[in-house]
């Protein structure tokens, strides 16, 4: 039976990602038989109050893969601008979906729905609001190594100009040792340290 070219495009960037891994990303093929769905780790970024935690999250792959960019399901407890939910004590966990289909109108980072709005997983075209260039947005040169890389960095670097998590980034502006705080104490729990 022929594979597909989403098939033959995930083998390859998993061999890619298996034989020179970004540093502190892991990400594979959930089994042999769906390549379509994904795992990944996710390390908090170094110098970072995520420094230490292990983010687990998962990648899903539409059939027309690479012309459309994958879903991501980011779960773990996190306390960000660019994340949603409650604080670490009062929340077990937090999901942050991208979606391939729902970027059209997309001004936030993230939506309390769990909508993640990053450029790289928009799909490809001009962007209505004109908030970012075509070449920001998704095209087949994107590699699921660049989807993780840019997640990793809006953990190290939050958006705080259109936060999902107002409460968040209004403690990441105004108190940031009170916000490095909270995100270092919830890594712990998430540890059990």
């Amino acid at each position: 039976m022929a594979q597909s070219t989403a098939h033959r495009r995930l083998l390859q960037e998993y061999r890619a990602l298996t034989n020179n891994p970004p540093e502190g990303i892991t990400a594979g093929p959930v089994s042999e038989d769906d390549l379509l769905h994904w795992e990944c780790l996710i390390q908090g970024p170094e110098g970072t109050p995520f420094e230490g935690g292990v983010f687990p999250a998962e990648l899903k792959f539409p059939k027309d893969y690479p012309l459309a960019p994958p879903t991501m399901k980011f779960l773990a407890d996190m306390w960000h601008p660019n994340g949603m939910g409650p604080l670490y004590p009062h929340s077990r966990h937090i999901y942050i979906y991208i979606p391939a289909t729902a970027f059209q109108h997309c001004a936030k980072p993230v939506y309390p729905s769990g909508l993640v709005c990053i450029s790289i997983l928009h799909p490809p075209g001009d962007d209505p609001n004109h908030y970012e260039h075509a070449s920001e947005r998704w095209s087949p040169i994107q590699s699921v190594e660049k989807i993780l890389i840019s997640v990793m960095s809006m953990l190290a670097e939050p958006n705080d100009e259109s936060p999902a998590n107002v409460e968040a980034a209004k403690m990441w502006r105004e108190r940031r040792d009170e916000y490095e705080k909270t995100v270092r104490d919830g890594v712990r729990r998430m540890l059990g340290l």
